[in-house]
Protein backbone atom coordinates (compact mmCIF):
# COMPACT_ATOMS: atom_id res chain seq x y z
CA UNK A 1 0.00 0.00 0.00
CA UNK A 2 0.98 3.39 -0.54
CA UNK A 3 2.01 5.58 2.57
CA UNK A 4 3.06 9.03 1.72
CA UNK A 5 4.58 11.45 4.94
CA UNK A 6 5.78 14.75 4.81
CA UNK A 7 7.68 17.05 7.53
CA UNK A 8 7.04 20.93 7.18
CA UNK A 9 8.80 22.50 5.16
CA UNK A 10 11.45 24.82 6.96
CA UNK A 11 11.96 28.78 6.48
CA UNK A 12 15.16 29.70 4.95
CA UNK A 13 15.20 33.17 6.94
CA UNK A 14 17.21 30.87 9.65
CA UNK A 15 19.21 27.96 10.47
CA UNK A 16 18.55 24.25 12.08
CA UNK A 17 17.90 23.73 15.33
CA UNK A 18 16.65 20.71 17.39
CA UNK A 19 13.38 21.43 17.36
CA UNK A 20 13.75 20.94 13.08
CA UNK A 21 15.78 17.74 14.00
CA UNK A 22 12.87 16.36 16.55
CA UNK A 23 10.10 16.79 14.12
CA UNK A 24 12.43 14.93 11.13
CA UNK A 25 12.84 12.67 13.35
CA UNK A 26 9.43 11.98 13.87
CA UNK A 27 8.45 11.58 10.37
CA UNK A 28 11.36 9.40 9.47
CA UNK A 29 10.32 6.72 12.10
CA UNK A 30 6.88 6.48 10.66
CA UNK A 31 8.77 6.46 7.35
CA UNK A 32 10.76 3.48 8.21
CA UNK A 33 7.96 1.60 10.18
CA UNK A 34 5.84 2.06 6.84
CA UNK A 35 8.75 0.33 4.74
CA UNK A 36 9.44 -2.72 7.79
CA UNK A 37 5.73 -3.46 6.74
CA UNK A 38 6.14 -3.63 2.95
CA UNK A 39 4.64 -0.65 2.41
CA UNK A 40 5.22 1.06 -0.59
CA UNK A 41 6.98 4.61 1.06
CA UNK A 42 7.54 8.25 -0.07
CA UNK A 43 8.70 10.66 2.47
CA UNK A 44 9.01 14.31 1.70
CA UNK A 45 10.40 17.42 3.33
CA UNK A 46 12.49 20.79 2.27
CA UNK A 47 12.80 24.75 2.33
CA UNK A 48 10.18 27.01 1.84
CA UNK A 49 12.07 29.69 0.21
CA UNK A 50 9.34 32.84 -0.79
CA UNK A 51 7.91 35.46 1.15
CA UNK A 52 8.56 38.49 2.96
CA UNK A 53 10.59 37.01 6.16
CA UNK A 54 13.18 35.48 3.62
CA UNK A 55 13.33 38.90 1.24
CA UNK A 56 13.47 41.37 4.98
CA UNK A 57 16.60 38.53 6.13
CA UNK A 58 18.39 39.03 2.84
CA UNK A 59 18.40 42.67 2.62
CA UNK A 60 19.78 42.63 5.97
CA UNK A 61 22.54 40.55 5.14
CA UNK A 62 23.27 42.48 1.97
CA UNK A 63 22.34 39.48 -0.53
CA UNK A 64 19.71 38.29 -2.83
CA UNK A 65 17.05 36.46 -1.24
CA UNK A 66 18.37 34.00 -4.10
CA UNK A 67 21.03 33.75 -2.85
CA UNK A 68 20.27 33.47 1.08
CA UNK A 69 17.50 30.38 0.73
CA UNK A 70 20.74 28.51 -1.28
CA UNK A 71 23.23 29.15 1.16
CA UNK A 72 20.72 28.01 4.32
CA UNK A 73 19.15 25.16 2.23
CA UNK A 74 22.63 23.60 2.10
CA UNK A 75 22.78 23.89 6.17
CA UNK A 76 18.59 21.75 5.80
CA UNK A 77 20.19 19.38 3.74
CA UNK A 78 23.32 18.80 5.87
CA UNK A 79 20.56 18.14 8.97
CA UNK A 80 18.97 15.57 7.37
CA UNK A 81 22.30 13.76 6.23
CA UNK A 82 23.51 14.07 9.98
CA UNK A 83 19.92 12.68 11.43
CA UNK A 84 20.64 10.04 9.07
CA UNK A 85 17.05 10.20 7.22
CA UNK A 86 15.72 7.64 4.58
CA UNK A 87 13.65 11.08 2.59
CA UNK A 88 12.94 10.09 -0.82
CA UNK A 89 13.26 14.26 -1.72
CA UNK A 90 14.12 17.12 -0.60
CA UNK A 91 11.80 19.85 -2.17
CA UNK A 92 12.71 24.16 -2.64
CA UNK A 93 9.97 26.16 -3.06
CA UNK A 94 11.88 28.03 -5.52
CA UNK A 95 12.47 24.53 -7.91
CA UNK A 96 10.93 25.21 -11.24
CA UNK A 97 8.65 22.39 -11.29
CA UNK A 98 7.41 23.82 -7.84
CA UNK A 99 6.73 27.19 -8.72
CA UNK A 100 4.57 25.89 -12.46
CA UNK A 101 2.55 23.03 -10.72
CA UNK A 102 1.83 26.26 -7.74
CA UNK A 103 0.33 28.07 -10.89
CA UNK A 104 -1.57 25.46 -12.44
CA UNK A 105 -3.04 24.17 -8.95
CA UNK A 106 -3.97 27.90 -7.96
CA UNK A 107 -5.14 28.59 -11.29
CA UNK A 108 -8.05 26.04 -11.54
CA UNK A 109 -9.04 27.47 -7.87
CA UNK A 110 -9.58 30.84 -9.57
CA UNK A 111 -11.07 29.15 -12.54
CA UNK A 112 -13.92 27.52 -10.19
CA UNK A 113 -14.74 31.03 -8.71
CA UNK A 114 -12.96 31.25 -5.61
CA UNK A 115 -11.08 33.47 -6.07
CA UNK A 116 -11.62 37.80 -6.19
CA UNK A 117 -10.07 41.06 -5.85
CA UNK A 118 -10.57 43.20 -2.69
CA UNK A 119 -8.61 45.64 -0.09
CA UNK A 120 -6.95 43.91 2.91
CA UNK A 121 -6.59 45.99 5.90
CA UNK A 122 -5.59 45.31 9.76
CA UNK A 123 -2.44 43.55 11.29
CA UNK A 124 0.69 41.57 9.93
CA UNK A 125 3.14 39.93 11.44
CA UNK A 126 6.18 39.76 9.41
CA UNK A 127 7.61 36.54 11.63
CA UNK A 128 4.97 34.54 10.86
CA UNK A 129 4.26 36.20 7.31
CA UNK A 130 0.74 35.80 8.66
CA UNK A 131 -2.42 38.40 8.67
CA UNK A 132 -3.80 38.72 11.94
CA UNK A 133 -7.34 38.25 12.89
CA UNK A 134 -9.06 39.70 16.08
CA UNK A 135 -7.99 37.16 18.14
CA UNK A 136 -4.66 36.71 17.06
CA UNK A 137 -4.13 40.01 18.40
CA UNK A 138 -2.36 40.56 21.62
CA UNK A 139 -1.93 43.24 24.24
CA UNK A 140 -0.32 46.59 22.48
CA UNK A 141 -1.10 44.93 18.68
CA UNK A 142 1.79 42.77 19.07
CA UNK A 143 1.83 38.95 17.73
CA UNK A 144 0.76 36.12 20.44
CA UNK A 145 3.68 34.22 18.91
CA UNK A 146 6.50 36.13 18.12
CA UNK A 147 5.92 39.23 21.03
CA UNK A 148 6.60 41.81 18.40
CA UNK A 149 4.82 44.50 17.21
CA UNK A 150 2.29 44.08 14.18
CA UNK A 151 2.56 46.18 10.99
CA UNK A 152 -0.88 48.09 9.99
CA UNK A 153 -1.00 46.71 6.27
CA UNK A 154 -4.02 47.96 3.88
CA UNK A 155 -3.39 46.73 0.02
CA UNK A 156 -5.15 45.77 -2.67
CA UNK A 157 -4.75 41.58 -2.99
CA UNK A 158 -6.99 38.62 -4.23
CA UNK A 159 -8.94 36.82 -1.65
CA UNK A 160 -9.49 33.09 -1.44
CA UNK A 161 -12.98 32.49 -0.39
CA UNK A 162 -12.26 30.58 2.53
CA UNK A 163 -15.60 31.39 4.19
CA UNK A 164 -17.28 29.35 1.53
CA UNK A 165 -15.87 26.16 2.86
CA UNK A 166 -17.04 26.78 6.49
CA UNK A 167 -19.78 23.96 6.12
CA UNK A 168 -17.80 21.26 4.10
CA UNK A 169 -14.85 21.61 6.69
CA UNK A 170 -17.24 20.91 9.61
CA UNK A 171 -18.66 18.03 7.75
CA UNK A 172 -15.03 16.77 7.35
CA UNK A 173 -14.01 17.32 11.29
CA UNK A 174 -17.24 15.20 12.14
CA UNK A 175 -16.91 12.41 9.68
CA UNK A 176 -13.12 12.33 10.17
CA UNK A 177 -12.65 12.06 13.97
CA UNK A 178 -8.72 11.73 13.26
CA UNK A 179 -8.05 13.88 10.90
CA UNK A 180 -6.11 15.99 13.25
CA UNK A 181 -3.88 13.77 15.55
CA UNK A 182 -3.39 14.08 19.00
CA UNK A 183 -7.20 14.54 19.97
CA UNK A 184 -6.51 17.97 22.07
CA UNK A 185 -5.04 19.44 19.14
CA UNK A 186 -8.42 17.99 16.95
CA UNK A 187 -10.14 20.10 19.30
CA UNK A 188 -7.96 23.22 18.66
CA UNK A 189 -8.45 23.06 15.09
CA UNK A 190 -11.86 22.06 15.48
CA UNK A 191 -12.05 25.36 17.69
CA UNK A 192 -11.07 27.35 15.53
CA UNK A 193 -13.25 26.46 12.71
CA UNK A 194 -16.01 26.70 14.13
CA UNK A 195 -15.26 30.25 15.49
CA UNK A 196 -16.19 31.29 12.11
CA UNK A 197 -14.14 31.75 8.77
CA UNK A 198 -13.59 35.00 7.30
CA UNK A 199 -11.69 35.08 3.31
CA UNK A 200 -8.11 35.84 3.77
CA UNK A 201 -5.83 36.94 0.90
CA UNK A 202 -4.20 34.40 -1.79
CA UNK A 203 -1.70 37.14 -3.12
CA UNK A 204 0.56 40.23 -2.32
CA UNK A 205 0.88 42.67 -4.82
CA UNK A 206 3.35 44.68 -2.46
CA UNK A 207 6.06 42.12 -2.32
CA UNK A 208 7.84 40.34 -5.64
CA UNK A 209 9.62 37.59 -4.19
CA UNK A 210 7.40 34.70 -4.75
CA UNK A 211 5.08 32.96 -6.98
CA UNK A 212 4.07 35.00 -9.84
CA UNK A 213 0.19 34.95 -10.27
CA UNK A 214 -0.45 33.48 -13.98
CA UNK A 215 -3.60 35.69 -14.28
CA UNK A 216 -2.17 38.89 -13.08
CA UNK A 217 1.67 39.43 -13.39
CA UNK A 218 1.14 42.43 -10.72
CA UNK A 219 0.99 39.99 -7.75
CA UNK A 220 3.08 37.28 -6.10
CA UNK A 221 0.95 34.16 -4.00
CA UNK A 222 0.92 34.80 -0.29
CA UNK A 223 3.41 32.40 0.77
CA UNK A 224 1.25 29.91 2.69
CA UNK A 225 -0.57 28.89 -0.46
CA UNK A 226 3.15 28.65 -2.44
CA UNK A 227 4.11 26.48 0.92
CA UNK A 228 1.01 24.38 1.52
CA UNK A 229 1.32 23.02 -2.06
CA UNK A 230 4.28 21.68 -2.35
CA UNK A 231 3.06 18.49 -0.23
CA UNK A 232 1.25 18.15 -3.61
CA UNK A 233 3.80 19.47 -6.71
CA UNK A 234 6.62 17.74 -5.44
CA UNK A 235 5.22 14.53 -6.71
CA UNK A 236 4.66 15.64 -9.84
CA UNK A 237 8.65 15.92 -10.74
CA UNK A 238 10.23 14.54 -7.89
CA UNK A 239 11.65 11.55 -10.44
CA UNK A 240 12.50 13.21 -13.72
CA UNK A 241 9.60 11.93 -16.62
CA UNK A 242 7.45 10.13 -13.87
CA UNK A 243 4.44 11.85 -11.93
CA UNK A 244 3.84 10.28 -8.94
CA UNK A 245 0.40 12.06 -7.66
CA UNK A 246 -1.69 9.16 -8.61
CA UNK A 247 0.36 6.69 -6.90
CA UNK A 248 0.87 8.47 -3.80
CA UNK A 249 -1.72 11.71 -3.16
CA UNK A 250 -3.27 12.38 -1.06
CA UNK A 251 -0.85 12.04 1.91
CA UNK A 252 -1.49 9.48 4.73
CA UNK A 253 0.66 11.86 7.14
CA UNK A 254 1.41 15.57 7.04
CA UNK A 255 3.55 16.22 10.45
CA UNK A 256 3.73 19.33 11.90
CA UNK A 257 4.39 21.75 14.91
CA UNK A 258 1.49 23.17 16.19
CA UNK A 259 2.38 26.85 15.61
CA UNK A 260 0.96 26.01 12.12
CA UNK A 261 -1.80 24.03 13.44
CA UNK A 262 -4.81 26.34 11.58
CA UNK A 263 -2.72 26.75 7.78
CA UNK A 264 -2.59 23.48 7.69
CA UNK A 265 -5.71 21.60 9.31
CA UNK A 266 -8.26 25.17 7.79
CA UNK A 267 -6.50 26.83 5.12
CA UNK A 268 -5.13 23.75 3.66
CA UNK A 269 -8.09 21.50 3.23
CA UNK A 270 -10.24 23.96 2.02
CA UNK A 271 -7.79 25.05 -0.68
CA UNK A 272 -7.96 21.38 -1.88
CA UNK A 273 -11.73 21.32 -2.25
CA UNK A 274 -11.24 24.72 -4.21
CA UNK A 275 -8.79 22.82 -6.19
CA UNK A 276 -10.97 19.48 -6.26
CA UNK A 277 -8.40 17.23 -4.82
CA UNK A 278 -8.45 14.64 -2.19
CA UNK A 279 -7.81 15.62 1.76
CA UNK A 280 -4.63 14.21 3.46
CA UNK A 281 -6.30 11.33 5.87
CA UNK A 282 -4.06 13.01 8.76
CA UNK A 283 -2.27 15.87 10.00
CA UNK A 284 -0.38 14.96 13.18
CA UNK A 285 1.12 17.96 15.48
CA UNK A 286 3.49 17.51 17.54
CA UNK A 287 4.48 20.43 20.16
CA UNK A 288 7.33 22.41 21.20
CA UNK A 289 10.68 21.73 22.43
CA UNK A 290 11.49 23.64 25.40
CA UNK A 291 15.14 24.88 26.36
CA UNK A 292 16.54 24.10 30.13
CA UNK A 293 14.81 27.39 30.99
CA UNK A 294 10.98 26.07 29.89
CA UNK A 295 10.54 28.57 27.20
CA UNK A 296 9.80 27.19 23.32
CA UNK A 297 13.31 26.57 21.60
CA UNK A 298 13.63 29.33 19.02
CA UNK A 299 16.16 31.50 17.75
CA UNK A 300 14.43 34.55 19.02
CA UNK A 301 14.06 33.02 22.52
CA UNK A 302 18.10 32.55 22.53
CA UNK A 303 17.72 28.96 24.34
CA UNK A 304 18.20 27.10 20.91
CA UNK A 305 20.30 23.78 21.06
CA UNK A 306 22.47 22.98 18.13
CA UNK A 307 21.86 19.68 16.72
CA UNK A 308 25.11 19.66 15.15
CA UNK A 309 26.87 20.07 18.49
CA UNK A 310 24.84 17.05 19.82
CA UNK A 311 25.43 14.42 17.54
CA UNK A 312 28.98 15.53 17.13
CA UNK A 313 29.65 14.44 21.18
CA UNK A 314 26.56 12.03 21.43
CA UNK A 315 25.80 10.44 17.78
CA UNK A 316 22.68 10.41 16.44
CA UNK A 317 20.99 6.83 17.57
CA UNK A 318 21.72 8.69 20.75
CA UNK A 319 19.69 11.94 20.15
CA UNK A 320 16.88 9.86 17.75
CA UNK A 321 16.33 8.17 20.81
CA UNK A 322 16.26 10.64 23.29
CA UNK A 323 13.79 12.91 21.87
CA UNK A 324 11.02 10.48 21.94
CA UNK A 325 12.00 9.18 25.31
CA UNK A 326 12.17 12.78 27.21
CA UNK A 327 9.09 14.23 25.31
CA UNK A 328 5.94 12.37 24.80
CA UNK A 329 5.02 12.88 21.39
CA UNK A 330 1.99 15.29 20.83
CA UNK A 331 3.44 16.95 23.81
CA UNK A 332 5.41 20.25 24.84
CA UNK A 333 8.80 18.92 26.54
CA UNK A 334 11.95 19.51 28.16
CA UNK A 335 15.13 18.82 26.71
CA UNK A 336 18.69 19.57 27.74
CA UNK A 337 22.07 17.68 27.27
CA UNK A 338 22.10 16.52 30.60
CA UNK A 339 18.59 14.71 30.40
CA UNK A 340 20.37 13.71 27.02
CA UNK A 341 22.98 12.21 29.05
CA UNK A 342 21.24 10.72 31.60
CA UNK A 343 19.22 8.76 29.53
CA UNK A 344 22.27 7.53 27.72
CA UNK A 345 23.77 6.34 30.69
CA UNK A 346 20.59 4.31 32.12
CA UNK A 347 18.71 3.57 29.62
CA UNK A 348 21.51 2.79 26.25
CA UNK A 349 24.40 2.09 28.06
CA UNK A 350 22.84 0.55 30.94
CA UNK A 351 20.05 -1.47 29.68
CA UNK A 352 19.64 -1.99 25.82
CA UNK A 353 23.45 -2.14 25.26
CA UNK A 354 24.19 -4.62 28.27
CA UNK A 355 21.38 -6.66 27.11
CA UNK A 356 23.17 -6.64 23.74
CA UNK A 357 27.07 -7.65 25.20
CA UNK A 358 25.89 -9.98 27.77
CA UNK A 359 23.73 -12.13 25.03
CA UNK A 360 26.64 -12.01 22.83
CA UNK A 361 29.23 -12.98 25.13
CA UNK A 362 27.27 -15.98 26.33
CA UNK A 363 26.65 -17.24 23.21
CA UNK A 364 30.24 -17.14 22.35
CA UNK A 365 31.33 -18.26 25.69
CA UNK A 366 28.84 -21.39 25.83
CA UNK A 367 27.56 -22.02 22.52
CA UNK A 368 30.66 -21.94 20.40
CA UNK A 369 29.41 -18.76 19.04
CA UNK A 370 26.04 -19.89 17.46
CA UNK A 371 22.34 -19.44 18.59
CA UNK A 372 21.06 -23.03 19.19
CA UNK A 373 18.39 -24.27 16.83
CA UNK A 374 16.51 -25.48 19.75
CA UNK A 375 12.45 -24.72 20.12
CA UNK A 376 12.00 -21.08 22.18
CA UNK A 377 11.07 -20.66 26.06
CA UNK A 378 7.13 -20.43 25.51
CA UNK A 379 7.52 -17.88 28.95
CA UNK A 380 9.92 -15.74 26.62
CA UNK A 381 8.03 -15.87 23.71
CA UNK A 382 4.26 -14.81 25.15
CA UNK A 383 6.13 -12.03 26.52
CA UNK A 384 7.23 -10.57 22.71
CA UNK A 385 5.59 -11.89 20.59
CA UNK A 386 2.65 -9.16 19.44
CA UNK A 387 5.51 -6.66 20.25
CA UNK A 388 5.31 -5.70 16.13
CA UNK A 389 1.57 -5.49 16.22
CA UNK A 390 1.50 -3.32 19.49
CA UNK A 391 4.14 -0.94 17.70
CA UNK A 392 1.95 -0.55 14.79
CA UNK A 393 -0.79 0.07 16.30
CA UNK A 394 0.59 3.16 17.98
CA UNK A 395 1.80 4.61 14.88
CA UNK A 396 -0.83 4.48 13.23
CA UNK A 397 -1.62 7.08 15.30
CA UNK A 398 1.83 8.53 15.85
CA UNK A 399 1.88 7.95 19.41
CA UNK A 400 5.58 7.78 18.43
CA UNK A 401 6.97 7.83 22.60
CA UNK A 402 4.25 5.32 23.42
CA UNK A 403 5.25 2.65 20.85
CA UNK A 404 9.40 3.10 21.54
CA UNK A 405 8.06 2.45 25.39
CA UNK A 406 6.42 -0.96 24.05
CA UNK A 407 9.82 -1.71 23.00
CA UNK A 408 11.23 -0.35 25.60
CA UNK A 409 9.23 -3.12 28.00
CA UNK A 410 10.63 -5.33 26.44
CA UNK A 411 13.92 -4.54 26.64
CA UNK A 412 13.58 -4.59 30.52
CA UNK A 413 12.04 -8.03 30.05
CA UNK A 414 15.27 -9.70 28.62
CA UNK A 415 17.34 -8.15 31.24
CA UNK A 416 14.85 -9.57 33.54
CA UNK A 417 15.32 -12.87 31.90
CA UNK A 418 18.90 -12.66 32.09
CA UNK A 419 18.98 -12.49 35.47
CA UNK A 420 15.62 -15.31 35.79
CA UNK A 421 17.75 -17.69 34.03
CA UNK A 422 20.72 -16.88 34.74
CA UNK A 423 23.19 -18.57 32.17
CA UNK A 424 26.08 -18.83 33.69
CA UNK A 425 25.05 -20.50 36.41
CA UNK A 426 22.85 -23.23 34.02
CA UNK A 427 26.71 -23.49 32.01
CA UNK A 428 28.50 -24.49 35.09
CA UNK A 429 25.79 -27.13 35.82
CA UNK A 430 25.30 -28.71 32.56
CA UNK A 431 22.01 -27.90 33.01
CA UNK A 432 19.66 -28.88 29.49
CA UNK A 433 18.01 -25.82 29.22
CA UNK A 434 20.72 -23.53 28.54
CA UNK A 435 21.03 -23.72 24.79
CA UNK A 436 16.80 -22.85 25.01
CA UNK A 437 17.32 -19.95 27.41
CA UNK A 438 20.64 -18.23 25.02
CA UNK A 439 18.41 -19.26 22.05
CA UNK A 440 15.74 -17.42 23.82
CA UNK A 441 17.21 -14.62 24.69
CA UNK A 442 18.59 -14.25 21.16
CA UNK A 443 15.65 -13.93 19.42
CA UNK A 444 14.38 -11.60 21.81
CA UNK A 445 17.24 -9.57 21.39
CA UNK A 446 16.80 -9.65 17.71
CA UNK A 447 12.82 -8.98 18.33
CA UNK A 448 13.27 -5.51 20.11
CA UNK A 449 16.60 -4.34 17.86
CA UNK A 450 13.82 -4.49 14.73
CA UNK A 451 11.30 -2.75 16.29
CA UNK A 452 13.86 -0.32 17.41
CA UNK A 453 15.36 0.05 13.96
CA UNK A 454 13.00 2.92 12.70
CA UNK A 455 14.20 4.79 15.98
CA UNK A 456 18.27 3.38 15.82
CA UNK A 457 18.73 2.68 12.57
CA UNK A 458 22.75 2.52 12.66
CA UNK A 459 23.28 1.15 16.11
CA UNK A 460 20.61 -1.37 15.39
CA UNK A 461 21.63 -2.20 11.93
CA UNK A 462 24.99 -3.40 13.61
CA UNK A 463 23.89 -5.43 16.14
CA UNK A 464 21.66 -7.65 13.90
CA UNK A 465 24.77 -8.11 11.70
CA UNK A 466 26.37 -9.48 14.73
CA UNK A 467 23.43 -11.58 15.67
CA UNK A 468 23.65 -12.77 11.94
CA UNK A 469 20.03 -11.78 11.14
CA UNK A 470 20.56 -8.40 9.32
CA UNK A 471 16.55 -8.42 7.63
CA UNK A 472 14.99 -5.50 9.81
CA UNK A 473 11.48 -6.39 8.06
CA UNK A 474 11.49 -9.47 9.76
CA UNK A 475 9.69 -8.36 13.17
CA UNK A 476 7.83 -11.87 14.52
CA UNK A 477 8.91 -13.84 17.41
CA UNK A 478 10.06 -17.43 16.00
CA UNK A 479 9.27 -20.56 17.44
CA UNK A 480 12.94 -22.21 17.05
CA UNK A 481 16.43 -20.69 17.06
CA UNK A 482 17.79 -20.11 14.00
CA UNK A 483 20.58 -22.04 14.59
CA UNK A 484 23.65 -19.47 12.76
CA UNK A 485 26.31 -17.87 13.80
CA UNK A 486 26.74 -14.43 15.98
CA UNK A 487 29.49 -12.52 16.93
CA UNK A 488 30.42 -10.24 19.58
CA UNK A 489 31.30 -6.36 19.08
CA UNK A 490 32.43 -3.89 20.75
CA UNK A 491 29.99 -2.03 23.23
CA UNK A 492 27.02 -0.31 21.30
CA UNK A 493 26.97 2.59 23.94
CA UNK A 494 30.40 2.84 25.53
CA UNK A 495 29.88 4.24 29.33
Amino acid sequence: MPFYVTTAIDYVNGVPHLGHAYEKIATDILARNARQRGEDVFFLTGTDEHGEPVADAAAAEGVTPQELADRNAGRFRALIGLLELSNDFFIRTTDPGHIERVQQVLQRVYDNGHVYLGTYEGWYCPRCADFKTDADVGPGNTCTIHGIPLEAHSEENYFFRLSAFQDRLEEHFAEHPDFVLPRHQFNAAHAFLTGGLTDISLTRKELRWGVPVPWDSGHVFYVWFDALLNYYTALGYARPGEDLTDRYWPAHFHVIGKDILKFHTVYWPAMLFAADLELPRHVWVHGFLHGPDGEKMSKSAGNVVDPFAVVDEFGIDVLRHYLFREVTSGQDGPVSVEGLRTRYETELANEYGNLASRTLNMLERYAEATVPAVTLDPELRADIAGLADRVDELLDRAEISAALDEIWQRVRRLNRYVEEKAPWQLARDGAPELPTVLASLAEGLRVVTVALHPYMPAKTAELLRALGRPDTSDREFAEVGWGGPATSIAPLFPR
